[in-house]
């Protein structure tokens, strides 16, 4: 009995072993035929792990006699390519047909637009620290990377209600923080505005 004949039987025997003589044998030809097909070596690492797969689930049809098992393995990795290229489109196309995201209001770019100098940069960098690490995080995906809030619900597991009541507590206090930031400014410049009242309160 020659090996690939000897391999074949084992393989459809159910034997682990075999089946990993075969995936060292072959997975390396496979990856290469996946890339060629596709150009993308991440979607090329999934479709070496889908044909070993769909071959361990096929093995019961390999047929016993026969030689090198790499046409049969480049078989199924073609199918399993055309399969995952034609699953891509029909995402796509149901992306597309989503409604519009709701815009999310970049807030980021609000406060660059006011930053004059470094310290007030520092002064952002201090209020985004006095936030919780939630609503940071909600700040981070909704404002910095663009995610709606499906997609950051998603992201942190969490309901969407959450997500928007985080943002909404973030962007408050991150406004609330600012206004003071800017009023102790004002008071700085031009001190005797800033001391007046209060010393009419005093009286």
């Amino acid at each position: 009995m020659d090996v690939d004949t000897n391999l074949r039987k084992r393989i459809r025997a159910g034997d682990h072993n075999a089946f990993g003589e075969l995936f060292d044998a072959y997975a390396r030809s496979v990856y290469n035929h996946a890339y060629r097909l596709t150009g993308e070596w991440s979607t090329a690492e999934d479709v070496v792990s889908l044909t070993f797969l769909d071959a361990w689930r096929l093995r019961a049809r390999l047929d016993e006699e026969g030689g090198s098992l790499r046409p049969w393995l480049l078989g199924i990795a073609t199918n399993v390519t055309r399969n995952t290229r034609r699953a891509a489109r029909r995402h796509a196309a149901a992306v597309g047909r989503l409604p519009r995201a709701e815009p999310v209001r970049d807030f980021a770019d609000e406060v660059a637009g006011r930053l004059d100098d470094a310290a007030q940069l520092a002064v952002v960098q201090t209020a985004l620290a006095r936030l919780r690490r939630a609503e940071r995080e909600v700040l981070a995906l909704c404002v910095w990377s663009g995610l709606d809030y499906q997609a950051a619900a998603e992201a942190l597991g969490v309901p969407v209600g959450t997500v928007r009541s985080r943002l909404s507590r973030a962007r408050t206090k991150l406004a609330k923080h600012m206004e003071l930031s800017q009023a102790g400014g004002q008071m700085t410049d031009d001190r005797s505005t800033a001391v007046r009242p209060l010393r009419e309160g005093n009286r």
